[in-house]
């Protein structure tokens, strides 16, 4: 057979239920002529009959190293099984490994050792910088509905007790039912909507959040929307401490800036905030500008308590930060982002003169460069 070769690997990351192919996007590919492999998966939000149903094959999950042929693509969204084998494929897949996060070297040196390539969906973006495929609407969408939430639930249940597991929802119509049905639990509580302020309220995240805070019925006057010019006197800011209950995080982090809050601010005796949602999750992150909390959060433990100053007050402070919220709605969020890359993998079967794949392969180069001799080999 000829035609350029996808696999798309089964996600292992648990509760992922996100895919980077769709049904839809799979027969496009297919009907272009493209060889499309698809790994059987057991938490992917589409069934495997969905996409044999279009006509690609199915193969056992996580066969893609031994199985998958030597020129065929692997994509898949999150970080692959942690593991140190070298890698040969070309991978196109999210690494977070470009900005020094926690262990980027081990992550990195894989493909070099292993003579494969990765092209990282983070850094794919088209003639004007924009990135060609996200999840950022779906990610602030989601990250929003577990603030509300988490606002609501420390509102209604006793003092210390954590936000409950949260599982990826079938629809975004049932996701909307279950937030109203906790806002409207917080609300007799409290005798008001809570008060959300989104920093990156003019990005695809922002736009998500401040859409989710609309959708469930929290009043305008109630949504405080940052952006650059709001934020370029830089932080932190008491304003989020003493004027929100929830603070939205969805910035793209790309340099050291201040804090957004601190420890300082956070001892504040008019300390109003009791929810942070940090849906950009850069916890390992040098420069990350919410230094107030140290792991990422789980769909099983979605949040973490703040260790509060002693002259705070004494309610409670939580972050969320889950750094795959957009599986909390996965068949939306899939649909989306993989309709927005499919125009770039079509251009794979002439990969050396398509500018998004040729400046990811170079971006590639410049950071494996700067690993030390030794992981390169």
């Amino acid at each position: 057979m000829s035609g350029t070769k996808i696999w798309l690997r089964a996600e292992t990351k648990p509760a992922e239920a996100r895919s980077a192919l769709t049904p839809t996007t799979c027969k496009a590919l297919l009907d272009a002529g493209y060889q499309v492999t698809i790994e059987r998966s057991k938490q992917r939000i589409f069934e495997d009959e969905e996409f044999s149903a279009v006509g690609a094959p199915l193969v056992e999950e996580g066969s893609w190293a031994k199985d998958a042929p030597k020129d065929a693509y692997v994509l898949g969204l999150k970080e692959l099984p942690e593991d140190d084998f070298p890698l040969e494929h070309v991978h196109i897949t999210f690494a977070h490994c470009y900005k020094q996060q926690g262990g980027w070297e081990k992550v990195l040196s894989r493909w070099p050792r292993g003579g494969g390539t990765l092209l990282d969906l983070e850094f794919l973006t088209d003639d004007t910088g924009r990135r060609v495929a996200a999840f950022g609407f779906s990610a602030g969408y989601a990250g929003s509905a577990l603030a509300v939430k988490n606002w609501a639930w420390q509102l209604t249940h006793p003092e210390g007790e954590l936000l409950h597991a949260e599982t990826p929802y079938a629809n975004q119509d049932l996701l909307i039912e279950s937030v109203k049905e906790s806002l409207e639990a917080g609300k007799k509580k409290a005798g008001r909507s809570p008060k959300i302020l989104v920093i990156g309220a003019l990005g695809r995240c922002g736009k998500g959040a401040v859409q989710l805070a609309k959708d469930v019925g929290i009043p305008e006057s109630d949504i405080i929307q940052w952006d650059i010019e709001e934020t370029k006197k830089g932080g932190p800011f008491r304003e989020i401490v003493e004027d929100a209950d929830i603070f939205v995080n969805c910035i793209y982090l790309s340099a050291k800036i201040p804090p957004f809050v601190n420890d300082e601010i956070l001892s504040s005796p008019k300390r109003r905030l009791t929810v942070i949602c940090d849906v950009s999750a850069d916890t390992t992150n040098p420069h990350n500008p919410i230094p107030v909390y140290a792991i990422t959060t789980t769909f099983d433990k979605p949040t973490v308590p703040v260790k509060l100053p002693a002259s705070s007050t004494k309610d409670p402070l939580s972050v969320i930060s889950i750094d795959h919220l957009p599986s909390l709605l996965p068949r939306e969020s899939s649909e989306m982002f993989s309709t927005a890359l499919l125009p770039s993998l079509l251009q794979l079967k002439d990969r050396s003169n398509a500018r998004v794949w040729t400046q990811a392969e170079e971006l590639f180069k410049e950071k494996v460069a700067t690993l030390p001799e030794s992981l390169r080999t």
